[in-house]
């Protein structure tokens, strides 16, 4: 009889997962979600949303999709042996049904008021029955550590998947909704976590997906035109069209042809970076004549997703800059930089770079892929190295810079909301930072050396290939007994995830959990004239 085992990335924007035979040593298939099943547009949002409606429910929705993902893999679940799963402390500690308020206020102050005591994340063998995964009952999952409770194992995983540990000084980010950076300094590391939004995963932008078959992945300038690549079903970027991006017309068509769906992260940040360089973008302006810029099979890039998008890198290039400050060094002392995650993966480094997603000063850039699901698949293959990383963590000298609280972040951030948002030129930017008494950055790009270890942030997809699960989305409801059928609550969502119906004479509002944009939002909720739709009232539909 097979015996299979699972690795599990669980991200702040989705989840990936991998089956993989346990006798000969292989992975079979991959499955991959395009959002995440709590609400929200970043790890904050989640934490809130858990603490407002509950973390039995947010718990609950976590599992759900692990267990649809789990339905993909193309295995018999009763022969799972292990699964072993990576994540940020709050998703894990969420699958485990760990305290997770530590995780959302700052100051033991706070905490010892509200009576939190904050829990070990060590590393932990559970049984799936306990969680609640429909494998195995006696299946064991495997749960890497903490170095602190702010610095979870995908952190951990971004440090020792790559060879930072032994480069100092250099920088890793897992590139994401909520981007994971760590400094090392003489083996001091300095880590924080930067909650930039899901714009550069393709999210919170108009027409924006996932690293997904069908996105739009990158473009490079041909002919004074422009070359759009687009990920095909195994992953890879294939040539698309050619096109002006002025007014969309096709002057060649690629083999991807008729195959786009939307644009992701990386897409939209190689067109920033060509539009910067071309003057066709000004941020916050597209100056173009309908204001937008033109890509492949009508997909399109607004002034809108400019703003998004510098607002997320401005809060990656704000945590890097505070880093570095914290740690007493100049950048141009920090020469390498690891990158890590889809966008990591996809992105063209140096174009990445340009728009200032990477320190200008870094000569060296190494693309790592998905280093998260790279640790899960290592415990999977050997699971007595869960006692080794937690060795590992205890040794680590780490100090975590919470962002939220730092001056110097908040001060550096102001700086990038003027530039992306405000229309400030970036000739500014030290007149800024000097106002702040801040150092200086260098104005100008060093000629950097790009070393792109793998062409997918997931190098092996199996013999089954990859499966792209689109509905991870639960239905959570609530009663709103004071409804008058106005619609604005349905009429206000941007993302469509709220529908009201009537059962037994009670209206009761269905809201879909991928698709809504969670407590930082609410403008449903705001906008009832009758104040009946409360959030925090939702319960998983059971209707």
């Amino acid at each position: 009889m097979k015996r299979y085992g699972i690795a599990l990335d669980m991200g702040t924007s989705g989840f990936r997962a991998q089956a993989i035979d346990l006798d000969e040593g292989e992975i079979i298939s991959t499955s991959i979600t395009l959002r995440h099943p709590i609400p929200g547009a970043n790890v904050m949002d989640h934490v809130t949303f858990a603490i407002d409606v509950g973390t039995d429910i947010t718990h609950d929705l976590i599992v759900m999709t692990v267990n649809k993902l789990i339905t993909t893999l193309k295995i018999d679940p009763t022969r799972v042996e292990r699964l072993a799963v990576c994540g940020n402390p709050f998703q894990l500690s969420l699958f485990q049904k760990l305290e997770i308020r530590d995780l959302a206020y700052a100051g033991e102050s706070k905490l010892k008021a509200l009576g939190v005591k904050p829990p070990k994340r060590d590393a932990t063998i559970m049984d799936a029955e306990t969680i609640g995964l429909n494998i195995n009952p006696e299946a064991n999952v495997l749960i890497p550590p903490a170095v602190k409770h702010e610095i979870g194992a995908d952190a951990l995983a971004m440090m020792l998947k790559t060879d930072f540990l032994e480069n100092s000084p250099s920088i890793v980010t897992d590139y994401g909704t909520n981007a994971e950076m760590a400094l090392n300094v003489d083996g001091q590391i300095y880590s924080g976590s930067a909650a930039a939004g899901p714009a550069l995963e393709g999210q919170q932008i108009k027409e924006g997906m996932l690293a997904a078959p069908g996105a739009i992945s990158d473009v490079d300038p041909e002919d004074s035109k422009w070359r759009c690549s687009v990920l095909s079903k195994e992953l890879m970027a294939e040539e698309g069209d050619l096109i002006d991006p002025r007014t969309g017309e096709i002057f060649k068509k690629g083999v991807m042809h008729g195959k786009v769906k939307g644009i992701t992260g990386t897409g939209v940040i190689a067109a920033i970076a060509r539009g910067l360089q071309e003057g066709l973008v000004v941020p916050p302006k597209i100056k173009t004549p309908d204001n937008k810029v033109h890509l492949q099979d009508g997909i399109t890039i607004t002034e809108d997703d400019i703003v998004e998008a510098g607002k997320a890198i401005g809060a990656i290039r704000a945590g890097h800059m505070t880093l570095i400050n914290e740690a007493g060094i100049s950048m141009e002392e920090v020469e390498t930089a690891y990158m890590a995650g889809a966008l990591g993966t996809y992105v063209d480094a140096i174009k990445a770079q340009k728009v200032g997603l990477v320190p200008s000063t870094c000569k060296n850039l190494v693309q790592v892929g998905n280093t998260s699901l790279s640790l899960a698949r290592d415990l999977i293959f050997e699971p007595e190295k869960l006692e080794e990383l937690q060795d590992y963590a205890n040794k680590l000298r780490a100090k975590h810079v919470m962002f939220a609280i730092s001056n110097t972040f908040r001060n550096i951030f102001v700086i990038e909301l003027s530039l992306w948002t405000e229309g400030m030129p970036f000739s500014m930017y030290n007149d800024m930072l000097k106002m702040y008494k801040l150092p200086p950055i260098p104005m100008k790009n060093v000629n950097a050396k790009v070393n792109k270890i793998v062409q997918r942030d997931i190098p092996i997809l199996g013999k089954y290939g990859i499966t792209v699960v689109e509905d991870v989305g639960i239905i959570l409801s609530t009663r709103v007994s004071e409804c008058i059928y106005c619609k604005k609550c349905i009429r206000e969502c941007p993302e469509e995830a709220i529908e009201i119906i009537e059962k037994d004479g009670k209206r009761i509002a269905l809201i879909r959990s991928d698709k809504c944009n969670g407590t930082a939002c609410r403008r449903c909720e705001i906008i009832c004239p009758k104040n009946t739709l409360k959030l925090r009232e939702l319960k998983i539909n059971t209707t």
